[in-house]
């Protein structure tokens, strides 16, 4: 179960993420993936709709993005956390 609260994608703070943060989290999303299987060869920055950056898989917000990456941060976290039964 994820520790964080999933962003939403109103969510103000995603206005501040520009392309260049958003490819980033991409390249990121797509390292950490790699070792669950995970694969998106597609994902990439698409367009900006209402202030908010979208990313291409479906034309997702980027708050789907950031959701991911905390899900693949928190399944990392407990692969490694050997009392995690």
């Amino acid at each position: 179960m994820s520790r964080r609260h999933p962003m939403k994608p109103t969510d103000p703070r995603v206005r501040h993420y520009t392309d260049d943060q958003i490819r980033t989290l991409i390249a990121e999303v797509h390292e950490r993936g790699k070792k669950f299987g995970l694969v998106w060869p597609s994902a990439t920055t698409d367009r900006t709709l209402d202030g908010r950056v979208l990313v291409r898989f479906n034309t997702a917000p980027v708050t789907t993005l950031l959701n991911l990456l905390n899900l693949l941060l928190d399944a990392e976290r407990d692969n490694d956390d050997p009392c995690v039964s």
